[in-house]
């Protein structure tokens, strides 16, 4: 551990002050990598040549691609982590973080490869942050990529005591004939809708606001959980079944209901002459959205352009392929509704409508 010498203007003795004297605990951060490493082992998959431990984590490209391109994101949990602080809940969060970023590259068509995290905080507490990594390596594991590096940043006076902040990095890889950015999406052509899980991690500080004014009882009953368990479910992630789906027929547009809801998400794959009608009665918005406007007086046009709304993903197909479409996600474990259309654009209308 290293050290300084300076002289203590009342003593004549130096003193030695060490790192651990700073803040900063180089032993607690050993341990966290020990204790994480056989979590990151469980997502380690072809292409892997060097992970956890270097200064830099090698990833070698199957050659199952022929041109491959690199498709990459980053996001972090939001507020939501403000939530899991005041829960003392950090087994989930890392799920979310991984979500956020796979979520994202999938929709270009990219089978997510491997993901780096950075946590940061301002006292290391090992066992919290292996809650959060193991969370994260779990993640991993559902979206079929490898937890490959990160970083534990510890920086005292940065953060609150208890407090931390996550960021992520996915990296995949897409053919670059198979890239989808919604070119091809034409009038007529069906959007069908995922569930979500809840949530997700997107519209956090509305909820805490709707919290702090409805003041419930986190531990309460609510349609059969805890309402501080459908609070902090984590974000769906649906990367095997849209790989799946990818894999079976042409997928025209995918979206990824992340901030901005269902409104604001959806003109990101659309080109501008065209507009995606969706019908609000043709999925059932889930109880705890229910709650969260009454409880909070939210209009419809805030709940659409804020939140999921119980629509995590949003998959574009042509007409002749949604049933097909819907029995596969189906049969994968997806619920999924047929939810609207895709038509030509009349004027400067918006490019979501919800009817």
């Amino acid at each position: 551990m290293s050290s300084i010498d300076r002289i203590d203007p009342n003593h004549s003795n130096p003193v030695s002050l060490s790192y651990s004297d700073a803040g900063v605990d180089i032993d607690a951060g050993d341990a966290l990598v020990e204790a994480i490493k056989p979590f990151a082992k469980r997502t380690m998959r072809e292409g892997v040549m060097a992970g956890i431990g270097g200064f830099g984590a090698l990833f070698e490209v199957s050659k199952k691609f022929k041109e491959p391109v690199l498709v990459s994101g980053t996001d972090g949990v939001g507020t939501k982590l403000k939530l899991a602080f005041d829960l003392n809940r950090h087994d989930t969060v890392g799920i979310d973080l991984v979500a956020m970023s796979v979520n994202d590259i999938l929709v270009q068509g990219a089978e997510p490869l491997f993901f780096l995290d950075y946590f940061a905080c301002g006292k290391l507490d090992v066992a919290v942050a292996s809650d959060v990594i193991k969370g994260i390596a779990k993640g991993c594991e559902l979206a079929g990529c490898a937890l490959i590096g990160g970083e534990t940043a510890e920086m005292p006076g940065m953060y609150p005591a208890g407090e931390y902040d996550l960021a992520g990095f996915a990296v995949g890889a897409v053919e670059k004939s198979n890239i989808i950015d919604g070119s091809k999406i034409a009038p007529g052509d069906v959007v069908l809708g995922l569930a979500s899980s809840g949530v997700h991690s997107n519209g956090y500080s509305l909820v805490r606001k709707i919290i702090e004014v409805a003041k419930p009882d986190l531990q309460a009953d609510f349609h059969g959980r805890k309402l501080a368990d459908v609070l902090m479910q984590p974000t769906r992630i649906y990367v095997q079944p849209l790989l799946a789906l990818m894999a079976s027929m042409e997928v025209k547009g995918m979206v990824h209901i992340t901030g901005g809801g269902l409104v604001e998400n959806v003109p990101r794959v659309l080109q501008s002459n065209l507009t995606a009608v969706l019908h609000r009665d043709a999925w059932e918005m889930p109880p705890l959205f229910r709650w969260l406007q009454q409880h909070g007086g939210v209009a419809d046009a805030e709940m659409h352009r804020v939140f999921n709304c119980g629509i995590g993903m949003i998959v574009i197909v042509a007409q002749q392929d949604a049933e097909k479409a819907m029995a596969q996600l189906t049969a994968a474990g997806e619920v999924v509704s047929r939810i609207g259309e895709i038509r030509q654009r009349k004027g400067d209308e918006a490019q979501t409508i919800v009817l």
